[in-house]
């Protein structure tokens, strides 16, 4: 099954530290009903990757496999080095310790070949043992369409498919929220975008990650200022100027948020971010 569309995507996936997770991550790329896609695994420790997939019985002609040259540089950086060896006209961004479920492909690929770029629903799933935290949207069937205004009041990772003339590259002076920046700047292209609204990606709460560290919170602000002064200075490659406004608002929103986070972690209320959102949510009335 190739979705319709002709046309092939390639997944981008840097890896760092992550060879308890790699295996998973491209066995749902093998499980795809979209045959039409290459997997770029970009090596960001120095570890082979190819080998270790090898070891654990993976072996594809779609699977390339290229490195950063440095260790620990960034996810951006990697995205960055794997968009550079990437053949196809769509791009698709797999964190190293995250699924896809079989059809998401084919059910995306068509939607961005005609709309520039789309974007699905997120399941959140706790690593440890894979029970299911939340999702971003209500799940649901059929697709609606996604604004700027709605993309930045989430608080989960989105991880768009993109057309690659319209791919703007990963801005490697941020570190954190780096997904979030690259999100707005699609979005700058192409105003709006198909949401499917069922959960086809699995973003995995894993222990040990940069988003459950003790300086998550710490760490988010400074990303939030850093791209808060990148939005007063150079714009960071946003067009619009109402929506870099509208984004530099919804990050004084988000830094609140962060900060009503960190008390609450520092409170023992909740160990990481996602925690904290459920909490919050049950404390609200209705």
């Amino acid at each position: 099954m190739d979705g319709g569309s002709g046309i092939g995507v390639s997944v981008i996936i840097p890896a760092f530290r992550a060879q308890g997770t790699i295996a998973r991550a491209v066995a749902s790329l093998l499980a795809q009903s979209f045959r039409d896609w290459e997997a770029v695994v970009v090596s960001d420790d120095g570890v082979d990757y190819r080998a270790l997939l090898e070891a654990a019985g993976i072996v594809d002609s779609r699977l390339t496999f290229t490195g950063t040259g440095r260790v620990g540089s960034g996810a951006p950086a990697g995205r960055n080095a794997g968009l550079r060896c990437a053949g196809m006209p769509l791009i698709a961004p797999l964190d190293a310790d995250d699924r896809f479920e079989p059809d998401r492909l084919a059910r995306l690929v068509p939607l961005a070949v005609a709309q520039g770029a789309a974007a699905d629903n997120v399941a959140v799933v706790r690593d440890g043992d894979g029970s299911p935290l939340s999702t971003l949207f209500p799940p649901g069937a059929g697709t609606t369409m996604l604004d700027a205004a709605a993309f930045l009041e989430t608080s989960v990772p989105m991880f768009f498919v993109v057309r690659r003339d319209l791919v703007p590259g990963w801005e490697e002076g941020v570190d954190f929220c780096d997904d979030v920046v690259f999100n707005v700047q699609v979005l700058d292209r192409v105003g709006r975008l198909p949401l499917v609204l069922e959960p086809l990606y699995e973003y995995r709460q894993r222990e040990g990650s940069i988003t459950c560290s003790a300086d998550s919170g710490s760490r988010a602000d400074l990303c939030y200022r850093h791209v808060l002064d990148r939005l007063d200075g150079d714009g960071l490659r946003i067009a619009d100027a109402a929506l870099r406004h509208r984004f530099a608002a919804a990050l004084d929103a988000k830094r609140a948020l962060n900060a009503a986070y960190m008390t609450a972690r520092a409170a023992g209320r909740c160990a990481n971010f996602q925690e904290f959102l459920a909490l919050r949510e049950n404390s609200l009335p209705g």
